[in-house]
Order: C-alpha cells, then sequence, then structure tokens
C-alpha cells in the first residue's frame, strides 16, 4: 500500500449554524444526501454531526483529481466507523486505480474535523 494523498478540513460549528438557521432546507438539500440529512437531523443536536460531514466532502475533494459535486461523495455508517460513498463515476475511477479512501471525523462544540487519506493497493 502507499499514500496518493491526504485531506483535511475544519469547520466551525458556529459559522455552519448560521448559514443552517438563515437557509436550513436549501443548505441540507445542496450539500447533503436525504441519508446524510436524516442521519444528522435525529441528533440531539444537528449541526456538529453537519459540520463534521461538510468537512469530510472537503478533505477528499483535497485528494481528489477532480471537482465534484457535493451530493456526490456522502459519508455513510459501516457499523460505528464513518465511510465514504461516492457516485458510480467516482467509485468507478476509485476502482480503476486501486485506491481506497479512509475516512476520520471529530467534532466538539466549536469545531468539526475530517482525515481522509486516499491510498493504492500496490499489486504484485
Amino acid at each position: 500500500m502507499s499514500i496518493v494523498a491526504i485531506g483535511t478540513d475544519i469547520v466551525s460549528v458556529e459559522r455552519l449554524r448560521g448559514v443552517y438557521e438563515r437557509h436550513s432546507e436549501r443548505f441540507l438539500e445542496r450539500h447533503f444526501t436525504p441519508e446524510e440529512a436524516a442521519y444528522c437531523l435525529a441528533q440531539a443536536d444537528p449541526l456538529p454531526a453537519l459540520a463534521a460531514r461538510f468537512a469530510a466532502k472537503e478533505a477528499f475533494q483535497k485528494c481528489w483529481p477532480h471537482s465534484f459535486g457535493w451530493r456526490e461523495v456522502w459519508v455513510e455508517k459501516e457499523g460505528a466507523r464513518p465511510r465514504l460513498g461516492y457516485i458510480a463515476k467516482i467509485a468507478q475511477r476509485m476502482a480503476s486505480e486501486g485506491w481506497r479512501a479512509h475516512l476520520s471525523l471529530s467534532h466538539e462544540k466549536e469545531h468539526a474535523l475530517a482525515v481522509v487519506i486516499l491510498e493504492t493497493l500496490e499489486m504484485g
């Protein structure tokens, strides 16, 4: 295995809260899949979870060689672990390159953080 790229992003929960309070429906529809929004809105305070997912998309963009839309990459759960999901075009590129992404999320009252490590499995 070798690392192809590392992306990280930190988001101010309060900054996102301001956007969410002004444009909640538009913000959710533009940036998150329905499943992501439902998961976050089920939390007592959805903003830290939304901020972590926002950061995850930004962190992955720093690893990815092309631009993509906000809803073309998403965070899903694999048991308790978060992982990235992708539209078919990105998933196909990941498979053809032999790439795998690892995701770590963290959030607290003021900030949310995401780290993405994109690796390739070396064949041979």
